[in-house]
């Protein structure tokens, strides 16, 4: 009997995947714990409306990462931070001070998608890796400025 699955199933396979089963084991557990439905066509067709619907919004969210990740890039944002002497910053600068500086700049941005590879704690230009989506990242120029 081939069988929808509706959630992932050990051993058998993924959800949305459809598959050949013993039509026992269907009836018995797959339908019982609604872990399947039956492959008629009108799920099937279901299915692939289902498939497509979410291809297609993750090529949106894509695209929108990449207009985004572009934006990024071409933007320099400047961040201004207590300094103490010489120009040592009091504690370092975070991602969410990045992200505030991002959000005056007129970029909305989460703050876990910015990357500090290093420790900013003195003031200068720093270039930080922003990843917008997955592949997708740019390279963010930040001018740390005194207060």
């Amino acid at each position: 009997m081939k069988v929808i699955l509706t959630e992932d199933v050990k051993a058998q396979g993924k959800k949305g995947d459809v598959i050949n089963v013993s039509d026992g084991y269907a009836r018995n557990f797959l339908f019982k714990n609604n872990l399947a439905v039956e492959a008629t066509a009108t799920n099937l067709n279901s299915i692939k409306i289902a498939k497509d619907a979410a291809a297609h919004h993750q090529a949106v969210e894509k695209a929108e990462a990449v207009a985004l990740a572009k934006k990024i890039g071409e933007t320099p944002v400047t961040c201004a931070v207590k300094v103490g002497a010489n120009g040592r910053l009091f504690g370092s600068l975070t991602t969410q001070n990045v992200a505030a500086a991002l959000e005056k700049a007129g970029l909305a941005l989460d703050k876990k998608k910015i990357v500090l590879t290093e420790t900013v704690k003195t003031l200068g230009t720093y270039k930080l890796q922003v990843k917008t989506y997955a592949g997708v990242s740019a390279t963010l120029t930040l001018h740390v400025v005194a207060e």
